[in-house]
């Protein structure tokens, strides 16, 4: 099994599913059409439908079996790239096909080497899906969170000063109840 991106119709990532291992490719996958719930009682509704069959699934978005380049936020697929690719490869097999049907009609004596299979080359399919400044934004520094010794260091730096003004105002209460005592002499 390996993972394979889900993207949607506009060829952002969705998602990673799991395919078996010789998967390759791109196939649509399709939207779960809502059921039409039918009551004959309800005033207003839809037409009962006369074949399930007749309405055409939509296409939600597409398992993409080329793998996605590490480093990007969010990545997009380029499907019109893809389907050129696919296109460009076409035209490459049957040209290869001609030129090995040819080769098989020339007389044994006749052959050199056989022609080989010259594809295209494969286009880079996946593109950063962000604008830059979206990306500046994810990127910023954030402030950085205190450690929890740093958190402890101020609470009892906190606690010390509650303290000390603790002891400064006994000391007043003290000197002030002091002070309203009568002299014993």
């Amino acid at each position: 099994m390996k993972a394979v991106a889900k993207v949607n119709t506009d060829g952002l990532y969705l998602e990673d599913e799991l395919l078996d291992d010789a998967f390759s490719g791109v196939v649509p996958f399709y939207a779960e059409p809502e059921p039409v719930v039918y009551d004959p009682e309800a005033p207003e509704q839809p037409e009962e439908p006369e074949d399930e069959e007749e309405a055409e699934p939509e296409i939600a978005g597409y398992i993409v079996g080329v793998p996605v380049p590490a480093g990007l936020f969010l990545p997009r697929f380029k499907m019109a790239t893809w389907d050129a690719y696919l296109e460009e490869e076409e035209k490459a097999r049957t040209e290869y096909q001609a030129l090995y049907d040819a080769w098989l009609q020339l007389p044994e004596e006749e052959r050199e080497e056989a022609p080989q299979y010259v594809g295209p080359e494969f286009p880079e399919l996946w593109i950063e899906g962000f604008s830059q400044e979206e990306i500046d934004e994810l990127t910023k520094p954030q402030p950085e969170e205190p450690s929890e010794l740093d958190l402890l260091k101020q609470r009892l730096a906190a606690a010390e000063e509650e303290n000390t003004m603790n002891q400064m105002a006994l000391m007043e209460l003290h000197t002030m109840l002091l002070s309203m005592m009568p002299d014993e002499a």
